[in-house]
């Protein structure tokens, strides 16, 4: 056992002082507000948030995609191209070095966990490794060195679109048939076991593009963890699932899909305002990556309404072009503000923007990572994250005011510490493993960092 001491934190019913943490073999045993100094002290104390969507091998390829490329008009589909040649050569060694990489970035920003939407399970024109989980495995050893909670969500992927094409070049490495992936799943889960309690397995279907409607049920039926899918990004895509569905992706999914709090729904930045507020209604999470929808040009999800009809909401980095908890908060009120000219569109009454935000991202990350975390209470996973208290842009600050500092004016230069499942993992901002690996990083990524 070991005890956290915080002279603020953000409990479940609001901010307390003096608050005595003690955390048990990962979990909070008990909350004492009002407790003298014990154990390890810190300023400022609140939930870590699940990272709830990443593709970690995609950070490998940050900056190497904003050139203007022979279209007229590049889009999500012209950097998809560029992302499938990025793929013909990475190995499995690479991966693990990235995806460690990835997940201290995350812990230094201030997220709790990472969830991996993992679809790369192949090798290099499409040929399954001796061992078809090889590629999970590589996530999981990431995850035995960075310390991070890691709830892995192998993707089923089986066709280049709804007239069922077959997979290209790079995207090859993605497909499965419902049979071999089931296969897969399961080696996955025996990857994991070498790793902490605290771990998750869930299944994601990659899109309504990408898997046979009549598999959907069957492999979303893999095991009992979270169930997560890609949905109304693009406006190609609606038009496409329309085209040969008959209805638009958000409606198609509530009216066949059994919705419900196991099921993360990503990006749904096309969709009508009645199609958000009946999915919101669905009890799904929406899980939000507002950098990486701004970089790909997505669009703007619609968070007023859905936040307005009860929606939960979750926080990941997706791309990883950058991984930052208070930018990605940021965007997303911010993208509000823009597309209505208006302030604080996410406060409420009570809660300011930033910790309405916070609050929210830390249940919904939750909830999507099938984790139980989100909130400073008894039984809750110990995924915390402690604010600098002696950062400048904290000075004289407390409560809701210091986090509207970290979202909007500070960012991950204000992460002091950081625990995932009670492992302490940043200290002063710094990952307690940052130097070994960053050196395994540049090795890895020498050779593929270059202009693709």
């Amino acid at each position: 056992m070991h005890v956290i001491w915080a002279e603020q934190a953000l409990l479940a019913d609001g901010w307390a002082t003096d608050v005595r943490i003690d955390v048990d073999d990962g979990r909070i045993t008990a909350v004492t507000p009002g407790a003298p100094p014990d154990g390890e002290r810190t300023g400022l104390v609140v939930p870590a948030p699940s990272n709830a969507h990443s593709h970690a091998f995609q950070r490998a390829m940050a900056g190497l995609t904003e050139r203007r490329g022979p279209s007229a008009q590049d889009s999500f589909w012209t950097w998809r191209q560029l992302m499938f040649r990025f793929l013909e050569e990475i190995t499995p060694e690479q991966v693990q070095a990235i995806a460690a990489f990835v997940q201290m970035e995350m812990a230094e920003a201030g997220f709790g966990t990472s969830v991996e939407f993992h679809y790369l399970h192949h090798a290099p024109g499409g040929a399954p490794y001796a061992d078809l989980a090889e590629m999970s495995g590589r996530i999981a050893a990431a995850a035995e060195v960075s310390g991070l909670g890691l709830t892995l969500l192998p993707v089923a992927y089986q066709f280049g679109g709804l007239d069922r094409r077959p997979l290209g070049a790079g995207q090859v490495r993605f497909g499965n048939d419902a049979g071999r992936f089931a296969r897969l799943h399961e080696g996955a889960r025996a990857s994991l076991a070498s790793l902490p309690g605290d771990t998750r397995l869930g299944v994601a279907l990659h899109s309504l593009r990408a898997v046979a409607a009549e598999d959907l049920l069957p492999l979303a039926g893999l095991g009992d963890g979270p169930i997560h899918m890609h949905l109304a990004e693009q406006v190609a895509e609606v038009e496409e699932v329309q085209a040969a569905l008959g209805a638009r992706p958000a409606a198609w999914a509530v009216e066949h899909l059994p919705l419900d709090a196991r099921w993360c729904l990503i990006h749904c930045t096309q969709m009508e305002p009645e199609e958000t507020a009946t999915l919101a209604r669905t009890g799904a999470v929406a899980g939000l990556c507002p950098l990486t929808e701004a970089s790909l040009g997505d669009g703007i999800f619609d968070g007023v309404r859905w936040l307005g009809t009860g929606g939960a909401i979750a926080i990941g980095s997706d791309s990883n072009i950058r991984i930052s908890l208070a930018e990605e908060l940021r965007q997303l009120d911010t993208s509000q503000r823009l597309r209505d000219r208006s302030r604080a569109a996410l406060a409420t009454a009570g809660r300011s923007t930033g910790r309405r935000l916070m609050e929210d991202a830390a249940v919904g990350g939750a909830q999507a990572a099938g984790r139980g975390s989100g909130r400073i209470a008894v039984g809750e996973w110990a995924d915390l994250l402690a604010l600098d208290a002696g950062h400048v842009d904290l000075t004289g600050l407390e409560g809701d005011a210091a986090l509207d500092s970290f979202v909007f004016a500070g960012g991950t230069g204000m992460v002091d510490r950081v625990w995932s499942a009670g492992r302490a993992l940043v200290t002063g901002g710094r990952h307690v493993r940052r130097e070994e690996i960053v050196e395994r990083y540049r090795a890895a990524v020498a050779g593929l960092r270059r202009e693709i």
